[in-house]
């Protein structure tokens, strides 16, 4: 861990922001990072048989420079998210293309452009020390840390900072990300940490969390108003158990669909009441390969209207080929079907004579702006949205927890210690903690 370690001493040892910011930052650090070279190596291979563990490797790197609207920051704990699954089996593009794309884009984003790739898109730690046009945050703060990666120069990042020409997501498409001993983060990347949760608790919400909560919540997503029955897939994946609780803390009625009784009985201790089990449903929405079967479909908005007496308001989409027809044909007349992602595939199929003359919408959501992904921590912060961390592998098993993630092996969100050397550490408010309640902190855990 080399100088590293003398960083974790002082954290803690609750050294003061004065003593942190006097640290030396060190000339190389741990991370976890894919290889350009390595880019070939598992062509001919299908997708699901792509192994995570001989792609990501974990070992010292060099510590960038740091520009002046930066930080550098000292990474307790970071998390696995699908991005770092797509970089780590080079699908469906290898991500050297993305930072080859941003080193063109100044002289400090030459740093980017580098025969590794060091990933990681969610991150709970230490400021060590600020670039000089950083304002609002100091070393020794404890932070988060969204992905959302965007300068201010470009007109279009003014409105919504995800509509921004050069929007990207930091650690997937750009170098320095977040599973790691240090990161290099812009400061408008940055959140206080939730002070009742642990390193690793904090770290796997952001990216998850702030994107449900732009998808169902924000007016860039479905707008979801008190009252609404909303239809979640995945209901106890990353970003699915979010949705859950962010229907449940909004007044509305959560439909959630699992794929086991297992799933489905995290969903009930959730207080998620409507539930589908898919798999013991046998819905076939796919009678071959070009032919969806609208019969499936009713059969699926009958269970559904079984369940709730009504069809769902808003349908919280994101497996995409396999569930979209029934998605767009499920949801209420003049309802909201609103998706962020295609984990089954990206060219979807929809009848369309149910989406028009029904008067349906289709909103498309990625991530969430800093305002969005603020807001969205902030409710962590007062525990009224929890995290749904269910396992932690330490940084040196980054491959395992990966693999874990892309075999769907894995509920809710899964925790990679990095700096800190155990769980359970970095608890600032204890009494805010008995008042949440571990029960709804530890409810993932397995």
């Amino acid at each position: 861990m080399h100088g590293m370690h003398t960083v974790l001493e002082a954290i803690q040892a609750g050294a003061s922001g004065d003593d942190i910011g006097a640290l030396p930052i060190p000339e190389s650090y741990r991370a976890a990072f894919v290889k350009r070279d390595d880019v070939g190596m598992f062509e001919g291979v299908a997708s699901e048989d792509k192994d995570p563990t001989k792609s990501l490797h974990v070992d010292e790197v060099a510590t960038p420079e740091l520009a002046p609207d930066e930080v550098y920051l000292a990474v307790m704990a970071s998390s696995i998210n699908f991005n770092t699954v797509w970089t780590s089996i080079f699908e469906p593009l290898p991500t050297f293309g993305f930072l080859d794309r941003l080193g063109r884009e100044s002289e400090w984003a030459k740093r980017h452009a580098l025969p590794y790739h060091v990933v990681g898109s969610d991150a709970s730690g230490v400021v060590l020390r600020v670039g000089s046009a950083v304002r609002n945050w100091k070393p020794g703060d404890k932070v988060t840390v969204h992905c959302n990666y965007v300068d201010d120069q470009d007109p279009s990042a003014h409105d919504d900072s995800m509509l921004a020409a050069n929007q990207k997501i930091w650690g997937f498409e750009t170098n320095f990300g977040g599973l790691a001993d240090l990161a290099v983060v812009k400061a408008n990347q940055l959140m206080p940490k939730p002070t009742h949760l642990t390193w690793e608790e904090a770290a796997v919400n952001a990216l998850c969390n702030s994107t449900s909560y732009r998808m169902l919540v924000s007016d860039n997503g479905a707008r979801m108003k008190q009252g609404d029955t909303v239809l979640v897939w995945g209901a106890t994946g990353g970003i699915g158990a979010y949705a859950i609780q962010y229907v449940l803390n909004g007044g509305g009625t959560p439909i959630g669909v699992v794929s086991s009784p297992e799933r489905a009985e995290i969903l009930r201790s959730m207080g998620c009441e409507a539930v589908i089990d898919r798999a013991a449903e046998g819905y076939r929405f796919w009678s071959d390969e070009h032919t969806q079967d609208e019969t499936e479909w009713r059969r699926f908005g009958k269970k559904i209207r079984s369940l709730v007496g009504d069809d769902p308001d808003i349908v919280f989409e994101h497996p995409g080929r396999s569930t979209m027809g029934a998605s767009v044909f499920a949801v209420k007349r003049g309802g909201t079907v609103v998706t962020c992602a295609a984990t089954s595939g990206y060219m979807v199929e929809f009848d369309n004579r149910h989406f028009w003359m029904k008067l349906k919408r289709l909103v498309s959501s990625h991530f969430a702006n800093y305002a969005e992904a603020w807001a969205a921590n902030r409710l962590i912060d007062q525990g009224r949205i929890h995290p749904v961390m269910s396992q932690v592998y330490p940084l040196t098993e980054v491959g395992a927890a990966a693999r874990s993630v892309h075999r769907n092996e894995a509920e809710g969100k899964i925790g990679v210690l990095c700096l800190a050397p155990t769980e359970g550490l970095g608890v600032d408010d204890h009494h805010k903690r008995e008042v949440v309640g571990e029960a709804a902190l530890r409810r993932f855990r397995r």
